[in-house]
């Protein structure tokens, strides 16, 4: 399928989360319908015009439900594989099932990115208690321990700084198959936000500054302190990964910012093949956001001007903090957004909100 997608037609997503929700939203915005298909009813299922609860491992229903759309998509990157390759039999899925079988695995994620001659920090396998030695030597005490699957949100992970402390990290990741990763003192993380079509065109987001709490995303501001000339090579670097696994639709890299004294000032720390936190400002600040370039780009569609028309900052709203959603939403200049989610757990994203002004100019 090359034709763009006529309004009317349906747009499948995997996963029922928030996000599925917003590219629903930003669907119904140009006269698309969305299908949801989901292990258990989410935010999505309330604004979807079809859902379906069933199993991600029921290859039956996952052929059927494909069948009843007219392209796939993934709201998150820890969709089993194989769900997303018996989708691709019946129709196409973008971004490509090769984008999940990279992501999902922190190893083979480091070893793609390396291979492409992009920056990331030292790494190494750590299958078991055998390889606690060779991978210190190689990478360094000072390191973190990451599980290769299922982490997010900080969890999966351990700060080490001796080689002693290995083994207690090791027992606490559950003994699970993990990377150890060299520490990076670096000045601060910014994320870049790409959207590539499908005849190969890529365009990019502002790049914000992100910080973070307790391993989970606080906060996106636009525009970050990164100068022009960074953000373009880190623009390359996003547009390099793209490009390698012929992606379709919004594509985040996160990057460290190492300082302009460093031998190489951008790191690569991981990439995620779907909409993103740090891009929700994108809702409020642009004319399209990243939920509707992500459906424009999977349905065919010309992609949308990516440019801010004002300065904003994202705050994730995480537990309790959604409670306060009647003085926010009484703030001037402040959007609000709220998931529909029942259950204000500590840690879980219960909303955001954008803080917007005028737009400024980012350092050259």
């Amino acid at each position: 399928m090359s034709a763009p997608l006529p309004p009317g037609s349906t747009i499948g997503i995997l996963g029922g989360g928030q996000l599925g929700r917003m590219l629903t939203l930003a669907a119904a915005r140009l006269g698309l319908k969305c299908h949801v298909y989901s292990d258990a009813s989410g935010p999505a299922f309330d604004v979807a015009t079809h859902h379906t609860v069933n199993a991600y491992e029921d290859v039956g229903r996952i052929e059927d439900f494909a069948r009843s759309v007219d392209v796939v998509t993934y709201e998150f990157e820890n969709v089993p594989l194989p769900a997303a390759t018996a989708a691709e039999r019946i129709r196409p899925v973008r971004p490509p099932p090769k984008a999940l079988a990279v992501a999902q695995d922190r190893l083979e994620e480091k070893r793609f990115v390396a291979d492409l001659g992009l920056p990331v920090a030292r790494f190494a396998a750590v299958d078991g208690e055998s390889d606690f030695r060779a991978a210190t030597q190689s990478v360094g005490v000072e390191a973190i321990l990451k599980t290769r699957r299922l982490g997010y949100d900080g969890k999966g992970q351990v700060r080490i700084n001796a080689a002693t402390e290995v083994a207690a990290a090791f027992d606490e990741i559950g003994r699970n198959p993990a990377v150890l990763e060299a520490f990076v003192a670096f000045d601060y993380e910014v994320s870049i936000l790409a959207v590539r079509g499908l005849s190969g065109e890529v365009r990019f987001y502002d790049a914000p500054l992100n910080t973070h709490r307790s391993g989970i995303l606080h906060t996106s501001t636009v525009p970050s302190p990164l100068a022009g000339s960074r953000v373009a090579r880190a623009r390359e670097i996003a547009k390099a990964i793209a490009d390698a696994l012929d992606y379709v639709g919004v594509l985040a890299v996160e990057m460290f910012y190492l300082g302009g004294e460093a031998k190489e000032p951008l790191v690569v720390n991981e990439f995620a093949p779907r909409v993103h936190n740090s891009g929700h400002w994108t809702i409020d600040a642009c004319a399209v956001s990243q939920f509707e370039n992500h459906i424009r780009a999977v349905a065919g569609w010309p992609l949308g001007p990516t440019e801010r028309h004002s300065d904003a900052v994202m705050t994730n709203l995480v537990g309790q903090d959604a409670d306060d959603w009647p003085h926010l939403a009484a703030e001037p200049g402040t959007c609000l957004h709220l998931y529909g989610k029942r259950d204000a757990r500590p840690d879980r994203k219960m909303g955001h909100i954008t803080r917007l002004s005028p737009k400024s100019q980012r350092p050259t």
